[in-house]
C-alpha cells in the first residue's frame, strides 16, 4: 500500500504558510465542467457500515507483517479480509 503524502496542519499554520508564500495555486489550471442543475436530483445518502469489535488471535508473523507497514495496519487487515469476502461472493 502506497504511503500518502499528507500532513496534519492547523488553520493558523495554513495561514502562516499562505503568508510566507508556501501555498501554491495554479491560476492557469483549467476550470472543470459544470455539473448541471440536475446533478444532485437522484443522489442518495449511503451511511457507512458500522464496525464490530472482536478479539482475534493471529499468527505473530501475520500480525507483524501488517504492523511493520506502519499506522493503519488494522485498516489494511480489514481491507484484505473484505477483498477475500468479495472474491468469494456469488455473482
Amino acid at each position: 500500500m502506497a504511503k500518502r503524502n499528507t500532513k496534519r496542519t492547523s488553520l493558523s499554520e495554513i495561514a502562516t504558510m499562505q503568508k510566507n508564500g508556501e501555498l501554491h495555486h495554479d491560476v492557469n489550471a483549467p476550470i472543470g465542467e459544470s455539473l448541471g442543475e440536475d446533478f444532485w436530483d437522484n443522489a442518495t445518502i449511503i451511511e457507512p457500515q458500522s464496525k464490530t469489535s472482536v478479539h482475534l488471535r493471529l499468527d505473530s508473523d501475520i500480525f507483524d507483517f501488517f504492523k511493520n507497514q506502519g499506522k493503519g495496519h488494522l485498516t489494511r487487515m480489514n481491507a484484505v479480509l473484505r477483498s477475500y469476502v468479495e472474491a468469494h461472493q456469488p455473482k
